[in-house]
């Protein structure tokens, strides 16, 4: 979550400086009892302290704008959003596999492909939200979310041929390329919109709180608290519509729910347009990164003096209680002839976290296996319970519970734990212990999934038919296991971005975030390309193919938990040899002091 300029990211965060305003927020109280009780004149409005203003452009009024009543109409907003988005996301494989007639492998390239266009809107739309604000973006987003999904409902009746297609071991009938450009658009409209609400919507609701207020900072934390569990609910009601369509065997009812869904949403967006708070757009951090390189190119051939006398703005970066220049990457001290050496030691954070960022890319393809092909192991599992069909994209379910539960009792169950076994006081793991744990765990989830497809094949009845009698719930450990290694990754990976990107740069820790989960999606594309090219050779099957119970999905599974394995080795690497900025801060302070 992101915030534009020198704001902070997140929820909980300090945000940075924007100058003393009046009173606490006791004071607009006092004025309204005054105003009412005998008529006498009142104190001024209390205005918010952190820069924020109304539609209006004005200073921002406390208890007029923000506060909790427009944090919770977004939250509903985003609740109704992640319902509508989640059923797209938990089917879109075996709709594009049995509606849109896909193979196993193309299935989950349509939607590993997508993933990465959905980060990648976000990434343009953190972008755009600091030149337009984040408002404006919010109601472009939550549009577009209305159109794909209302385009996606309608293009469903004519794919869906004839009546009651597109469930396991039903196929639909081919489709004309006017109806399968229909579904595509459908859907990237979806990816747009979605991740424009995911990078911006979120970081809007933040913006209702004061962070420079006590209380409305204890209740920004709290917020930020509800909006993840109202996205986990969301998920959780998504789940419940896919059993409804599985028990159904229909589409249509679930697609119409998601588009009334959005568009209540963008009513809710809507409906307290004059109370909410905003920031002013201020540009964004890539600028002055580029500033920095440009520079440094320019004065590659000038002379930079040994002890840094000359430099601009050195003494207020020493004045700034943080760190002095620093000694690495000696190119970029070029541009500190010409440019405050504040924003080239922010460049210089940037690249040491760069090595770290890159081996993070790599949870993202992990954590796309779960709703691709995990989802289609289980459709080629026995899923009913009595009379029951458990929908393969339900399993999800497991999933959410478990990154919910590790996230609320990580202070009662992983620290205790992590005191006991390492025999020390430290109040919690740091961001890059918890971050290697969750890629450890990910390695496990992998050999578990490799396992249980390998017992899968043992059952399998050997017909051209896709099934095997083994039952879905063995799928329950993957779940769990990839729910346990997102709580420790997705959290901690936040975290550790928010806290090692100066506040001059503060909105790169959505960028990084982002690249991330975009970069995994195409990542995730092209390794599952080269292994179906190299292994569906010479008339072989491969290791996905249509039908699974003809291939090694087992293989892959294991060359993922391989490939996750070196991963978790360079990650290791990389960590032990980075200096935080916190290393930094007192290595620059405890020199200053020893300085003639």
């Amino acid at each position: 979550m992101q915030q534009s300029g020198n704001e902070m990211v997140g929820f909980g965060d300090d945000l940075v400086a924007h100058g003393n305003k009046t009173p606490p927020i006791h004071t607009a109280a006092v004025f309204e009892l005054q105003q009412s009780g005998n008529g006498e004149e009142g104190l001024p409005l209390a205005r918010t302290k952190d820069g924020s203003i109304d539609r209006y452009g004005k200073p921002a009024v406390r208890g007029r704008t923000g506060g909790w009543k427009s944090g919770l109409v977004l939250l509903v907003s985003q609740g109704l959003v992640t319902i509508a988005f989640y059923v797209l996301e938990a089917s879109i494989v075996l709709f594009t596999k049995y509606v849109m007639r896909q193979t196993n492998a193309e299935a989950e390239s349509t939607f590993s492909l997508w993933m990465g266009t959905v980060y990648l809107c976000s990434l343009v739309s953190g972008f755009l939200s600091d030149y337009l604000g984040r408002y404006l973006i919010s109601i472009y987003a939550q549009v577009f979310l209305t159109v794909g999904f209302g385009l996606l409902s309608a293009s469903a009746h004519a794919l869906l041929k004839p009546h009651g297609c597109g469930v396991i071991g039903k196929l639909c009938d081919p489709h004309t390329p006017l109806e399968v450009s229909m579904f595509y658009i459908s859907i990237y409209l979806i990816a747009l919109g979605n991740g424009a609400c995911e990078s911006v919507l979120a970081t809007f609701a933040a913006d209702q709180f004061d962070e420079e207020d006590p209380s409305e900072k204890q209740s920004k934390t709290s917020f930020g608290w509800y909006f993840v569990i109202a996205s986990n609910i969301g998920r959780l009601i998504s789940v419940a519509l896919l059993v409804y369509t599985e028990s159904t065997r229909n589409w249509l009812p679930v697609f119409w729910i998601s588009t009334g869904c959005v568009i209540t949403a963008l009513v809710f967006l809507l409906s307290l347009t004059r109370r909410y708070r905003h920031f002013e757009p201020s540009g964004s951090p890539i600028s002055r990164i580029a500033q920095v390189i440009v520079a440094s190119w320019r004065n590659r051939n000038l002379q930079v003096p040994s002890r840094g006398e000359g430099l601009l703005y050195r003494g207020e970066w020493e004045i700034d209680g943080t760190r002095r220049k620093t000694d690495d990457l000696k190119f970029l001290d070029q541009a500190a002839i010409n440019i405050p050496i504040t924003q080239v030691e922010e460049v210089k954070c940037i690249l040491r976290l760069f090595p770290v960022w890159l081996c993070t890319i790599w949870s993202s393809v992990v954590f796309l296996q779960m709703p691709s092909l995990f989802t289609e192991q289980g459709a080629a599992m026995d899923g009913t319970i009595f009379h029951f069909q458990v929908p393969p994209a339900g399993m999800i379910a497991f999933d959410i519970i478990s990154t919910s539960t590790l996230i609320v009792f990580y202070d009662k169950l992983i620290v205790p734990l992590h005191i006991k076994l390492t025999k020390t006081q430290s109040k919690t793991l740091a961001e890059i212990q918890r971050i290697g744990t969750g890629f450890v765990i990910a390695v496990v989830t992998m050999l578990s999934a490799g396992l249980v497809e390998q017992k899968r094949l043992k059952y399998s009845d050997g017909s051209t038919k896709d099934m095997s009698s083994l039952h879905i719930l063995w799928q329950i450990p993957q779940y769990i296991l990839m729910g346990a290694s997102k709580a420790m990754v997705c959290v901690a990976e936040k975290e550790f971005f928010a806290a090692q990107t100066p506040n001059g740069l503060k909105s790169l820790e959505m960028i990084l975030s982002f690249c991330c989960s975009a970069l995994g999606g195409y990542m995730c594309h092209t390794i599952l390309w080269v292994v179906t090219k190299i292994t569906a050779s010479n008339g072989k099957s491969g290791w996905v193919p249509p039908n699974l119970n003809d291939g090694h999905a087992d293989r892959f599974f294991f060359l993922l938990a391989a490939l996750t394995m070196l991963n978790l080795g360079l990650f290791v690497m990389f960590a032990y040899r980075y200096i935080s900025m916190s290393t930094q801060m007192r290595d620059g302070i405890e020199e200053m002091e020893v300085a003639p």
